[in-house]
């Protein structure tokens, strides 16, 4: 028999060990597929959101790539330790290590080519429905359905030299010097598993230290903690699995009472040594599957957007403009006739702001006068305000996570020589924060023409309409382009600046929607990762379970009680990783959520729950098939 017969008979004869090492492959090949197909698709033009999804999905097949070479590096040393056994037997029988290694290269080399070309395939049926969900989601015309050769060149060059890689050097994995350890690998007895309690300690300090400084985040200090909270995270995670969790195994076993009582012994004694022996594996599920939590997770919190313009923007068209800025009357000319032409009723309302500058800090204030800030007012139906004296009221303009700043006593105005005493701060949705800033104050109106030397006057245009989704088409000609990318001045003195809620809401979803939808199937990819992980763990341990339970049966196990101690293990086994994971990804929200003025809490959960119910289902399906194998073995 040469070794390509060999190494197909060993592939087909250890299909259960290796089906979800070659499907989760074929799903990595799939997805990268499908992102080639979009990336190198002729019909893509050239617009914010098609670059968006064009870089994001580029992106994504790095991501993708380098995880599925871990992937498959972790899954072949994991498969060629649970058969030194059967190495063994070739090499008792003559074969040598150049053989061997030839065999296990073949052998990899069969399920990677067979992953590329299941993953191609599967790839091309759907690419027309992920084509047609991806043009939906970019706004853009229908793509047809269209295989670039250049998407499949490369699909099948970094996968074949990947898989080329891996097989070249897991073949050199197996020893071979001693044969006897080869035969006696699976047999020899485990080691009583060891904890130190300083690195228990640790980690329980790092999870904590790290949840709490997540919980406490606010928007000010969520840039500094964001790296080391991810650090003490990861690191925490990985000593609470090698560590922390025997520890507390070791705890329980001390309580007689409830450790001697009926199959409770079994169960927990081979839980200790399940947690320190897949600790590693424990700790990469855990990780992976949170940062496909987090990742999806957090594009899905900005569908909360909507609620910031609904309850905020009762203003959806704003045009700023300096003095001598010679496009204003022109510009103002396009906003109306685009109002006309999409037949929207609007109203305008013109203010005036300057600026000054308080002594006391030397920061710039911006102040309007009362009688503009009352039309504004009345125009959407808000209260009115009411002042006398040198009082002004502090207006706090629209942000998506404003921070309340203390009211000074009073400020002292350099160039105009007089104060105001600020009496009040007034939150409301007339003013917004990228057009005119975040220090305004209003004054009553004669107060206001006693200003002298006013800086950077500006002239204030706010449009009024009641459908703010349907201004989405005003002003693209102040944007510069049909894609609407703006083309104003930024500089330090600005001559214009123009916004559109409904165009800058409809440009913000559609990116993030195409963000969202990158990150889903790379997050989808993650977790089937992590799935599989669990599944490699579980059957290579088959053949040591086998003879184990077979041993416990022959003093009366009965197949209740063995009901009683597997189900126990398998779901601390399923689920310890996926709730620790959920864990991370809670707290990790609880910090993004002080970025939000709204809750995130739908999304979060939404996000949680539907990852849940997944592995619910899958842990059915293994837990089925694995009751099956050990009651064939020992029943």
């Amino acid at each position: 028999m040469n070794f390509r017969q060999l190494a197909f008979n060993n592939v087909f004869r250890n299909k259960r060990t290796y089906a979800a090492y070659f499907l989760s492959s074929a799903f990595s090949v799939t997805i990268f597929f499908l992102y080639a197909v979009f990336i190198f698709h002729p019909d893509i033009e050239e617009g914010v959101t098609r670059e968006i999804a064009k870089k994001g999905m580029t992106a994504a097949e790095y991501i993708i790539y380098v995880f599925s070479f871990f992937f498959v590096l972790y899954s072949v040393s994991a498969f060629l330790k649970s058969r030194k056994r059967e190495f063994g037997i070739f090499v008792m029988h003559g074969m040598s290590k150049n053989q061997l290694n030839t065999m296990i290269f073949l052998e990899n080399m069969i399920i990677g080519f067979g992953a590329i070309i299941a993953g191609i395939g599967m790839g091309t049926l759907l690419a027309k429905l992920y084509l047609l969900i991806g043009s939906n989601i970019i706004s853009m015309d229908e793509l047809r359905f269209y295989i670039s050769w250049k998407a499949l060149l490369l699909t099948v060059v970094s996968f074949t030299t990947l898989f080329l890689v891996i097989s070249f050097f897991t073949s050199f994995f197996v020893r071979t010097n001693k044969l006897l350890d080869l035969f006696q690998s699976a047999n020899k007895p485990k080691k009583e598993p060891k904890v130190s309690v300083i690195l228990s300690l640790i980690a329980a300090v790092l999870l904590g230290g790290g949840y709490y400084l997540a919980a406490t985040t606010t928007l000010q200090t969520i840039g500094i903690r964001f790296f080391p909270v991810i650090i003490m995270t990861i690191v925490g995670t990985y000593f609470f699995y090698t560590q922390l969790s025997v520890f507390l195994l070791k705890l329980v076993k001390r309580n007689k009472y409830f450790y001697w009582k009926q199959t409770r012994l079994v169960t927990i004694s081979d839980l200790a040594y399940r947690m320190k022996d897949n600790a590693r594996m424990f700790f990469l599920v855990t990780i992976v599957s949170a940062v496909a939590f987090c990742a999806i997770g957090a594009l899905s919190a900005f569908g909360g957007f909507k609620k910031v313009y609904e309850e905020k923007a009762q203003f959806p068209v704003f045009y700023q403009s300096a003095e001598k800025n010679p496009q204003e009357e022109k510009h103002l000319q396009a906003i109306e006739q685009d109002f006309r032409k999409e037949h929207l009723p609007f109203t305008k309302i013109q203010t005036t702001v300057v600026a000054q500058t308080d002594k006391k800090t030397k920061h710039s204030v911006e102040l309007m006068k009362l009688s503009d800030y009352n039309k504004l007012a009345k125009t959407v139906h808000e209260p009115t305000l009411f002042l006398k004296g040198n009082q002004a009221y502090k207006v706090e303009t629209v942000m998506y996570n404003p921070t309340p700043h203390k009211l000074p006593t009073s400020i002292d105005l350099a160039e105009s020589g007089f104060s105001i005493k600020p009496v009040k701060n007034i939150k409301n949705n007339l003013i917004s924060s990228g057009i005119i800033g975040y220090n305004v104050y209003v004054l009553s109106d004669s107060l206001f023409n006693q200003i002298k030397n006013p800086l950077h006057p500006v002239h204030y245009y706010s449009y009024y309409t009641e459908d703010w989704m349907a201004t989405k088409e005003i002003g693209k000609e102040i944007y510069g382009s049909k894609n609407g990318i703006y083309t104003g001045s930024y500089s330090s003195t600005p001559k214009f600046s123009y916004t559109s809620n409904g165009y800058d809401y409809t440009m913000m979803t559609e990116t993030y929607k195409t963000m969202l939808f990158v990150a889903l199937l790379v997050g989808c990819v993650f977790f089937v990762a992590a799935g599989s992980f669990l599944y490699f763990r579980l059957y290579t341990d088959l053949d040591y379970d086998k003879r184990q339970y077979s041993t416990i049966a022959k003093v009366g196990l009965t197949e209740k009680e063995l009901n009683k101690i597997i189900t126990p293990q398998l779901l601390l086994l399923f689920f310890i990783p996926l709730v620790i994971a959920f864990v991370h990804s809670v707290f990790a929200f609880i910090a993004l959520q002080s970025m939000f003025e709204f809750s995130i809490l739908k999304e979060t959960a939404v996000v949680l729950l539907a990852f849940g119910a997944v592995q619910v289902l899958y842990f059915l399906l293994i837990r089925s098939r694995y009751l099956s194998h050990i009651k064939k073995a020992v029943m």
